[in-house]
């Protein structure tokens, strides 16, 4: 394996789980409470068995430290100046921008090669780094008629922008002197919404570089409001406490009306997405007003962040990039989305298989019902069964004489740690 720069993190995390944040079964790291970032962080509460975040960070080479980490202080401080401090209070207030009326699903279209025709849909989502040109810090387009050429859309179809990227696209656009520039042209344009970048709020770094990842979301999305675009706000977290400092700022500012959340990767894996679900709703909850969220990924969950959302909007990017991949969409009997192979001649349009795909998403996602949830053990696997071929923990909680011990029983019980009496 290669070695890595010094400049990297040389620590690893087989067991990327142990980084979760629990503050429910783990105590806060014994360094947390004397640092100086514990009142906006809430502190570490992991299994990773680290003094505080300090100890996420392990280049070999501090002083070239590339993130925004305390050991390289020269940098920590220009990344400070740049967002003004990790506090949300700095950043300005803008006028509020209305929510625009969206369909429950979107397609997105990454780009018109392969295709011929028009996809005639009246809404669509495009790449808001497939609109800039990123390398210049222009606009590719300069009319409705040339993006529409450009993506092979309807003149008049509803545009939505999303900002979700890999990191260099993202860190790029926080490059670009002239954002507002960009901003104005394309609120001339047109653009229905846009939703701001998802810089990356990362298990193995120190705190603060979290910290500042969520302060430049803020910034980004306050600039693209103040230029009149209908925003929508990326709740990048890592914590408990990082969803409730987001609830309490939108609590606080009513011109934060439209959210935006990504599954597509680390937040849509195994039990973490039930994670991102449920603080997701509860913040909904907590702020007591409607609030509309715009989600890539997670499609399957949608039904339940309806429960809680006056608004849910999932921009599907299945479709598209499976009719790339000359896969094409099936519907089964049970209402099951498949996908099977459909090869096309060499050189040959695939428009047909892209709006078949649309179509066929669109309506799997109509018939989609959440499924009930189900309660997940925290025994490990392999554990020994007693003599009746019973498990040894769930056979305990199944054997409880429920009428008497329900108020003694806690209504998540897969949160809890069974412990013998001392």
């Amino acid at each position: 394996m290669n070695e890595r720069p010094p400049n990297e993190p040389s620590r690893n995390f087989p067991q990327p789980q142990r980084l979760w944040d629990d503050d429910i079964r783990h105590a806060p790291s014994l360094g947390c409470p004397t640092c100086l970032e514990f009142s906006g962080c809430g502190g570490v509460h992991t299994d990773a068995g680290v003094l505080d975040c300090r100890d996420l960070c392990s280049c070999r080479d501090k002083s070239r430290c590339d993130m925004v980490c305390r050991f390289n202080q020269r940098l920590f401080l220009a990344r400070m100046r740049e967002v003004g401090g990790l506090s949300f209070d700095t950043a300005p207030r803008v006028p509020p921008r209305g929510v625009p009326a969206l369909p429950r699903l979107i397609p997105f279209i990454d780009h018109r090669y392969g295709r011929a025709g028009t996809l005639n849909e009246p809404v669509v989502a495009l790449s808001l780094y497939e609109v800039v040109n990123m390398a210049t810090g222009q606009l590719h387009v300069a009319s409705r008629e040339e993006i529409a050429a450009r993506f092979l859309i309807p003149d008049d179809a509803m545009i939505v922008l999303s900002g979700v990227d890999k990191d260099g696209p993202i860190e790029r656009w926080w490059e670009l002197p002239n954002r507002p520039e960009i901003l104005g042209g394309l609120a001339r344009l047109g653009v229905a919404a846009i939703t701001a970048p998802n810089y990356s709020v990362l298990l193995d770094v120190p705190r603060t570089d979290n910290l500042h990842a969520m302060k430049r979301i803020l910034l980004a999305w306050t600039e693209m409001a103040a230029a009149g675009l209908p925003a929508a706000l990326h709740v990048n977290a890592r914590t408990d406490h990082d969803y409730r400092r987001w609830g309490g700022l939108i609590a606080k500012r009513s011109e934060i009306e439209v959210l935006a959340f990504e599954f597509a990767t680390g937040g849509g894996r195994g039990e973490r997405i039930d994670w991102h679900v449920d603080q997701l709703c509860t913040l909904a909850d907590r702020v007591a007003r409607p609030l509309t969220l715009i989600i890539r990924g997670g499609g399957r969950k949608a039904t339940q962040l309806r429960r809680h959302f006056a608004q849910v909007t999932l921009l599907d990017t299945e479709a598209f990039a499976r009719a790339i991949r000359r896969k094409r969409a099936v519907l089964t009997e049970s209402g099951q989305l498949k996908w099977a192979s459909s090869p096309t001649p060499k050189g040959a349009p695939i428009d047909d298989l892209v709006a078949h795909n649309v179509r066929t998403v669109r309506s799997a996602h109509e018939l989609c019902v959440e499924p009930a949830p189900r309660l997940r053990s925290t025994i490990t696997r392999g554990c020994a069964p007693d003599r009746n071929d019973h498990p040894i923990q769930p056979s305990f909680l199944s054997d409880l004489e429920m009428p008497a011990e329900a108020g003694g029983i806690t209504p998540k019980p897969q949160r809890v740690i069974a412990a013998a009496k001392a």
